[in-house]
């Protein structure tokens, strides 16, 4: 699951990974929740002939999925996340699926280990982040709804996976991650059809990204400040990651 996450790196940051995104100057986030506004990366309608850049376009939509035949979104559940290994037989993202891929930027996202009530433990928050820092790109679906008066909302839902081994033991979900070689294919909805990408849906490997515990005032909305990523002492300790095995090449974003 993802119900929190970040985004913190600025602008340049982005048009350096994203190549051919024109992206606006936006303050930091440190506390994006549902139902907020969010950053996606879309493909474009095409460039001019000639042009070597990749064509993509930066979009906002709110988080929270609304599938287009829906009548009344207040009837329906918010869909803030997708199963990737179901996404594609759902009437809920299956049209989505084929034709609304698009890449979340990210610079981690929030998780919390819940024990059970049976171990009398309390949750604890943890501030999910790419062990080397930088930028990273949640693989995510886009919808446009549309009301009965013409008025239309964007709106968009995370994938998730199996967590990868350094996270599991928070949680057993986390999001997809998609790498920047891997951006255009996943953008690609007219030639890469939805199962052409299923290889991509993956967690990244064990210790790509580092767990912190973090204090608990990421609970509420209105907290928003840096102070939210600091770390804090907890009682939980968490097993290492399992080490890389020499055959398969470091993961790498940048």
């Amino acid at each position: 699951m993802c119900g929190r996450f970040a985004l913190t790196s600025s602008s340049a940051d982005l048009r350096n990974i994203f190549s051919g995104v024109d992206f606006d100057d936006f303050p930091a986030r440190y506390n994006i929740a549902p139902t907020q506004p969010i950053l996606v990366v879309i493909a474009g309608e095409g460039r001019e002939r000639g042009s070597n850049l990749p064509d993509r376009r930066a979009v906002l939509v709110r988080w929270g999925f609304t599938p287009g035949w829906v009548k009344d979104p207040r009837d329906f559940p918010l869909l803030i996340n997708a199963r990737a290994e179901t996404a594609i037989g759902k009437a809920s993202f299956r049209a989505a699926m084929r034709h609304r891929r698009v890449l979340i930027p990210a610079s981690g996202f929030y998780e919390w280990h819940r024990p059970s009530k049976e171990s009398g433990g309390k949750p604890q928050a943890y501030w999910i982040r790419p062990r080397r820092g930088g930028v990273v790109a949640f693989a995510g679906l886009m919808e446009t709804w549309s009301s009965a008066d013409g008025s239309e909302v964007d709106t968009g839902a995370i994938l998730t996976t199996s967590a990868s081994a350094g996270i599991s033991a928070i949680h057993d979900r986390m999001p997809v991650v998609i790498k920047p070689e891997d951006f255009s294919r996943w953008l690609d909805c007219k030639t890469q059809e939805p199962r052409e990408v299923g290889d991509l849906m993956q967690s990244p490997q064990g210790d790509f990204f580092e767990a912190i515990p973090v204090s608990d005032k990421v609970n509420k909305v209105a907290n928003m400040g840096p102070d939210l990523q600091e770390p804090v002492v907890s009682e939980r300790t968490l097993p290492a990651p399992e080490k890389q095995r020499p055959d398969i090449g470091q993961l790498s974003f940048f």
